[in-house]
C-alpha cells in the first residue's frame, strides 16, 4: 500500500464523493476511481460502500481510515522535520487550499515554482480561511490561499484572485427572473440561500450577508458550523427547487439539466483571494512562488 493511495482514499471518505475529492487532490475523477478500486483489489475487502448522494466507508473502510492518517501523520511529521535542515528553500512546501478557485491559478506559478526550485515538494491542504490562519500563525503551512485579508503584523497577504460571483438556479426559476444583463440581486428574494457556515470565513461572510441582506433577502437560519459547502450540497439545494447558491463563472463542477449559471446584474457579489505567508519567513522558493502568483493576476 502506497502513500499516495492512503492519502487518496482518506480525502474520499472525509469529503464524501469521489469528484470533491479530486479536486482536493488535483486528479481527474477516472484516475481516483482507478486508484481506489486498485486499493480494494490488493486489500481483498470493499472500503466503500457506493450510492447516488456520495460513498461512505464500509466497516473495513473505516478501519483503514484510522491507520491511513496516524501512517500519513507520521510521515508527514518527519518529513517536516527532515525539511528544516533544507535552509531557506527546498524540502516541502505546504499550501493552504480553499473549495473554489479559479481554474488556472496555481497552475503556472507551480510550474514557474518546480522550474526554479525543484527540490521543493508541494503538499496541498483543503482548508477553510479560518483553518488557514490558524495553520499560518502555528507554523503548520508555509501559504494559505484565503478568503479574506489577514489582519496584524505577523501575516504578509497579497491578492491574487478577483471572480464575479454569478447564481445557480433550477431553469425554472431562472426563465422567471432572468433580464438580458443577468439577473438582478433583489430578484433572488423570497428565495432561500444555500450559504457557507460563518466560522470558515467570518470577514467574507458578513461582506457578502451585509450585500444580501441591502437587496431585500433575507437568509434565514445559518448554515451549520462545521459543515463545508461543497458541490453536492450546492447542487441538491438548488435542484430541490426554491433556493440558490452562488458560483463563479468557472465554476467546474458539471450542472444537471434543470440547474442553469446565470451572472449577476452590475456583478454586486465579488470574491477575492489573498495568498498569506508569515511576515518574517526567509524561504525563497515561497518568496518565488508569491512573485509567480502575483505576476499571474497583472
Amino acid at each position: 500500500m502506497e502513500l499516495r493511495e492512503m492519502r487518496a482514499f482518506v480525502a474520499v471518505v472525509e469529503e464524501g464523493g469521489m469528484s470533491a475529492a479530486a479536486r482536493r487532490l488535483h486528479l481527474s475523477q477516472p484516475a481516483l476511481s482507478q486508484t481506489i478500486g486498485a486499493l480494494e483489489r490488493e486489500l481483498g475487502v470493499e472500503l466503500l460502500v457506493r450510492s447516488s448522494t456520495g460513498v461512505a466507508a464500509t466497516e473495513a473502510g473505516l478501519t483503514l481510515l484510522t491507520e491511513a492518517r496516524a501512517v500519513l501523520a507520521r510521515h508527514d511529521q518527519a518529513a517536516a522535520a527532515v525539511a528544516r535542515h533544507a535552509g531557506a528553500c527546498g524540502g516541502i512546501l505546504k499550501i493552504g487550499i480553499p473549495l473554489e478557485l479559479p481554474p488556472d491559478l496555481l497552475t503556472g506559478p507551480l510550474a514557474d515554482l518546480a522550474a526554479a526550485y525543484p527540490g521543493t515538494r508541494v503538499l496541498a491542504h483543503h482548508l477553510s480561511t479560518a483553518a488557514q490562519m490558524a495553520a499560518l500563525r502555528a507554523g503548520e503551512l508555509d501559504v494559505g490561499l484565503v478568503r479574506e485579508h489577514p489582519i496584524g503584523p505577523d501575516l504578509d497577504a497579497v491578492q491574487v484572485a478577483e471572480e464575479r460571483l454569478g447564481v445557480l438556479l433550477t431553469v425554472e426559476d431562472a426563465e422567471k427572473i432572468s433580464e438580458p444583463e443577468g439577473i438582478r440581486l433583489d430578484a433572488l428574494a423570497g428565495l432561500d440561500w444555500v450559504g457557507f457556515p460563518r466560522s470558515g470565513s467570518p470577514a467574507w461572510y458578513d461582506e457578502l450577508t451585509a450585500i444580501l441582506r441591502s437587496h431585500g433577502l433575507e437568509l434565514g437560519p445559518p448554515a451549520p458550523e462545521g459543515q463545508e459547502l461543497i458541490p453536492e450540497v450546492k447542487l441538491a439545494a438548488v435542484t430541490a427547487g426554491h433556493a440558490f447558491a452562488l458560483a463563479p463563472p468557472h465554476w467546474r463542477h458539471p450542472l444537471p439539466d434543470t440547474v442553469v449559471w446565470s451572472p449577476l446584474a452590475g456583478h454586486p457579489l465579488v470574491r477575492r483571494t489573498w495568498a498569506a505567508w508569515k511576515a518574517d519567513s526567509h524561504r525563497r522558493d515561497l518568496g518565488h512562488l508569491i512573485v509567480a502568483l502575483d505576476r499571474s493576476t497583472r
